[in-house]
C-alpha cells in the first residue's frame, strides 16, 4: 500500500512540473505572437518626428 501511494505521489509532482512547463511555454509563445503584430517601424517613425520637433523647439 505504501508503494502505491508513493508512486502516485511521484506522478503528482511530475504532473505539476508538466503543467508549469506547459504554462511557461504558452505564455512565451503568446507573448512572441503579440509582439509580431506591433508595428515597430511606425513607432520608430513617430519617435523620430517627436525628437525632431523637440530639437526645432530649442
Amino acid at each position: 500500500m505504501s508503494n502505491e501511494s508513493e508512486g502516485e505521489k511521484d506522478n503528482f509532482w511530475l504532473y505539476i512540473g508538466g503543467v508549469i512547463i506547459l504554462t511557461i511555454g504558452l505564455v512565451l509563445l503568446l507573448k512572441a505572437r503579440e509582439t509580431e503584430s506591433v508595428p515597430y517601424s511606425a513607432y520608430a517613425e513617430t519617435k523620430a518626428q517627436v525628437e525632431k520637433q523637440i530639437q526645432n523647439a530649442k
